[in-house]
């Protein structure tokens, strides 16, 4: 648990060092792992899988921003309940269905964001919309807001967890790590080359539901019309 607190507290400041340090605190199992989930995610995650990146995120945006939104209506109480229930809630909603997961990302900031603008006196009237048109237009392109999503996830753990699998190794692991900036480069190379394979190169899951759809009906005919020149051939074998 300790292990765990210390790797999400090194990702609540704006610390490229601290981001890339984690991997010191992970075995190396843990970073093959890590490795295959990467690779899983930049190939397969912004399909069926994307919800195993909805729950994370579910959880993050619970854990983030339902206590502020909370307190803007005025149920403010106590803080960390209200985030621990919201990102539990969310996750499991997330995992139910994954474009409310996107829902809640997109409109929640969003949200905010116009409560602000729109000042304390007036804070629901600018929320709603934002909150609104933010999360309906975010989970129509859920797909593609999703294979995004899993493509960064994805990079990530990559990196991490070859620095974590190597780092027992050699020396490099330890020279690369030290330029921090340098291994989000590689990971937003990775994270763009994963999006533009599961956008442009793989179908979509109605698409490859579609093909399938049509590979059992194509099956289904040869074997109607193998059976049909079965019964043919024995007639045809009958004696005159």
């Amino acid at each position: 648990m300790e292990v765990v607190e210390q790797v999400v507290g090194a990702y609540r400041a704006f610390d490229p060092a601290a981001w890339v340090g984690v991997y010191r605190l992970l075995p190396m199992w843990v970073g093959l792992v890590a490795v295959a989930a990467g690779v899983l995610l930049l190939l397969f995650g912004g399909g069926r899988a994307f919800r195993f990146v909805a729950v994370p995120m579910g959880a993050i945006v619970g854990a983030l921003w339902a206590s502020v939104v909370a307190d803007k209506l005025g149920f403010s109480g106590n803080e960390r309940a209200v985030a621990l229930i919201s990102a539990g809630a969310l996750a499991i909603v997330g995992f139910a269905f994954p474009p409310a997961a996107v829902f809640f990302a997109f409109g929640l900031p969003l949200g905010l964001l116009g409560g602000e603008l729109a000042g304390p006196n007036d804070w629901l009237v600018g929320f709603l919309p934002g909150f609104l048109l933010g999360g309906v237009g975010a989970a129509i392109f859920h797909r593609h807001i999703g294979a995004v999503a899993a493509s960064v996830a994805g990079a990530w753990l990559l990196c991490i967890g070859s620095l974590a699998a190597l780092h027992q190794v050699g020396s490099i692991v330890a020279a690369v790590a030290s330029q921090p900036f340098g291994v989000l480069i590689a990971a937003a190379l990775f994270a763009v080359a994963g999006s533009v394979y599961q956008l442009a190169v793989r179908p979509s899951p109605e698409e490859a539901d579609r093909i399938q759809l049509e590979k059992l009906r194509a099956r289904k005919k040869l074997e109607e019309r193998r059976a049909l020149e079965a019964r043919w051939g024995r007639f045809d074998g009958d004696p005159e």
